[in-house]
């Protein structure tokens, strides 16, 4: 499979038109703060609503499952659970399992186009240019049928640390 096209944004993740957002959420899938408040604030009550029906117990750190995206104008939400650096999950293999599993659902999903965020570099502390060394090597070396790979960068910081490592690529 060749690898999906991928580009980087400076944008607000809950506004792209794209099949699915990657939502950054935390073990308990109930919302939060930061990227997974604001999905949810911007989704509306069904993302929680599903997010209890199909995931009573939560997420494991590392995985990843859908919901409905509500009120967004992307069609699901991937949730998956990033490492919280600063609790002392320092395992670089579960970051990078966060990106292979959203792709694996969005596959599961059909979906063509996918939003990610930059997992675990918010108030989980995962150091920013590890954060997306990681999130774009990971996509890239990911066997998908995902065509179209937008990282939403959410700091002029994030977004040129994203763009030198998928211009490393070229």
């Amino acid at each position: 499979m060749p690898s999906p096209h991928v580009s980087v944004l400076l944008a607000d993740i809950t506004t792209l038109e794209v099949d699915a957002v990657v939502n950054a959420a935390n073990n308990r899938m109930r919302g939060g703060g930061g990227v997974d408040g604001a999905i949810h604030r911007a989704g509306g009550p069904a993302v929680l609503e599903e997010c209890i029906a199909r995931f009573p117990n939560g997420l494991a750190t590392g995985d990843a499952g859908y919901t409905t995206a509500g009120l967004m104008p992307a069609k699901w939400v991937v949730h998956t659970v990033g490492p919280n650096f600063t609790a002392g999950q320092t395992d670089r293999a579960l970051l990078e399992s966060c990106y292979r599993r959203s792709l694996e659902v969005a596959d599961e999903l059909a979906a063509r186009s996918i939003a990610f965020p930059l997992i675990s570099a918010g108030i989980y502390g995962w150091p920013l240019e590890d954060a997306a060394r990681v999130a774009v090597r990971a996509v890239t070396s990911a066997s998908t049928r995902v065509e179209d790979v937008q990282f939403a960068a959410f700091n002029e910081e994030a977004y040129g640390l994203l763009l030198a490592e998928v211009e490393d690529l070229s």
